[in-house]
């Protein structure tokens, strides 16, 4: 990477996995309270302005919005879960568009499988988890996330498993007030699953418009 791309644009990647890092072992921290909260979500936060600086495509800014809905969701959803599900309803609302507007050519028939296998199965489990009807609503959207994000041209090794983790990760905040009610195995995996699947996508995005469009960033 050019010296100037590494001073201007990767410290956000930095910031971003350190103030994940940091959230994960502090948030029983007695500072608590609002200053958690803003830790919380400056770490998907980074990653949107990591989209914005890396490049000026429109692909990149709607993955910029995908993942400043996110961070707001990180943040609502330490206030309730209702208003953290909305704001990730419309997350995954705007990832999708970003998806769809990026189809992979001539996928294969077991790529499409497991793209359908995704869309059902995440409200599927989702309800099972959590005997929650309106969580199941809210599933839909996330396994038409995790299905765009499996079909569309963007690395699925990268952006399509980054997907699956999110889905993962959601399975196990339902489970943890339903059928997995007490254990602490939820608690561990939320968070890093959550963040490790956000970091592969705004990172398998932007490499992909980058590689593609190597001189419309700074």
């Amino acid at each position: 990477m050019p010296k100037r791309a590494l001073v201007e644009h990767r410290p956000w990647l930095l910031a971003a996995a350190a103030a994940a890092i940091a959230f994960y072992f502090l948030r029983d921290n007695p500072i608590g309270g609002v200053w958690l909260i803003l830790l919380k979500g400056s770490g998907v936060a980074f990653l949107a302005v990591y989209a914005l600086r890396r490049s000026p495509l429109p692909d990149a800014r709607i993955l910029a919005l995908v993942m400043a809905l996110s961070a707001l969701g990180d943040m609502g959803i330490e206030l309730t879960l209702e208003l953290g599900g909305a704001l990730f309803f419309a997350s995954h609302i705007a990832a999708m568009s970003l998806y769809l507007r990026n189809p992979r050519q001539e996928p294969s028939r077991s790529q499409k499988a497991l793209a359908v296998s995704l869309l059902f199965a995440a409200p599927l489990v989702s309800w099972l988890v959590s005997d929650s009807w309106q969580i199941a609503l809210y599933s839909l959207a996330l396994g038409g996330m995790a299905a765009t994000a499996w079909m569309s041209r963007f690395p699925r090794y990268r952006v399509g498993i980054g997907a699956v983790m999110f889905v993962v990760s959601d399975w196990l905040i339902f489970a943890g007030q339903g059928s997995m009610a007490g254990s602490a195995f939820p608690n561990l995996m939320i968070w890093p699953l959550y963040f490790s699947g956000q970091f592969l996508i705004a990172t398998g995005v932007v490499q992909t418009l980058r590689g593609e469009h190597p001189a419309s960033g700074s």
